[in-house]
């Protein structure tokens, strides 16, 4: 099955990144692309939602299998198929756009061909948005097509981590989905012992996987959500105190409760509350 579409190429560019095409491959095993060095001068993503194929890197092939993606700058050569045996369901695009080369290496995203997507949910459903923008109007929203364009790198931008290795990418699923667990578990006495336990890793393996996935440490993480939670309290529990809702949150000591909510958000939860809490924040 094909879902794909192809754009008109705009000769004067007035966006930050704009689509050239989109598209879906299901069930293709014969899927197979090669392009020469300075063939192709604009970025691609080919990301596999299930099945398996592979890029080839230098003489070496590389296996990509689900939440895996292989990032193409232009005129780089590339060489990617399908497996014949489990044939890749692979979500592409085509983009260019005006300082996105800068953008795409501050990033880091030169560095590596091959990524791992953390949450690959985001990344998806802004491909479909994207992709179903393209089929439905084709040019006609162009400043739409540009922003969900936008949406889709930011996503990539965000998710993305580069690719070392079968081993490695296992244990960052595994950290992903404890991430749900740990949310909704912040406000309980955090114990980072705990957590490696429930992994099988030690402490110190456990914060090294963490922060190859979230980029911040576990307890970082806890505080935003701890935070998060705080903040949603404030103004719906209007009559509890600060110092209970503090407590609640995982918090004991509300000096040091203030203390982090000012680090984050700039001023203290009772001028939190008072700012928003009266006619929300809408």
């Amino acid at each position: 099955m094909k879902r794909q579409i192809h754009l008109l190429t705009l000769p004067e560019m007035p966006f930050f990144c704009f689509p050239e095409s989109v598209g879906i491959y299901q069930n293709e095993w014969d899927h197979s692309v090669y392009r020469k060095a300075g063939a192709l001068n604009n970025f691609n993503i080919h990301y596999v939602a299930a099945g398996k194929g592979y890029v080839e890197i230098d003489g070496v092939t590389h296996e990509l299998r689900a939440g895996e993606a292989v990032l193409y700058f232009p005129m780089q050569q590339q060489r990617y198929y399908s497996s014949e045996d489990d044939p890749w369901d692979v979500r592409w695009v085509h983009f260019y756009g005006n300082g996105l080369s800068p953008y795409m290496v501050e990033r880091g995203l030169n560095k590596s061909l091959l990524w791992s997507i953390r949450q690959t949910d985001m990344f998806e459903n802004a491909h479909e948005e994207l992709l179903q923008e393209a089929e439905e109007f084709r040019m006609l929203h162009p400043v739409h097509l540009s922003t969900l364009t936008y949406a889709l790198i930011s996503a990539f931008v965000e998710q993305a981590a580069a690719l070392t290795g079968n081993k490695t990418n296992t244990s960052n699923r595994r950290i992903l989905e404890l991430l749900p667990i740990m949310q909704q578990e912040a406000v309980k006495p955090f114990s980072l012992e705990e957590w490696a336990d429930r992994l099988g890793v030690s402490s110190y393996y456990f914060c090294k996987l963490f922060r190859n996935v979230m980029e911040m440490t576990p307890m970082d993480f806890i505080t935003r959500c701890r935070l998060q939670v705080a903040k949603q309290w404030l103004l719906e529990r209007k009559e509890t105190t600060v110092g209970q809702i503090a407590e609640d949150a995982g918090y004991p000591s509300v000096s040091y409760f203030n203390k982090r909510f000012m680090e984050h958000e700039g001023m203290t939860p009772t001028a939190y509350r008072r700012l928003y809490g009266l006619h929300g924040k809408g």
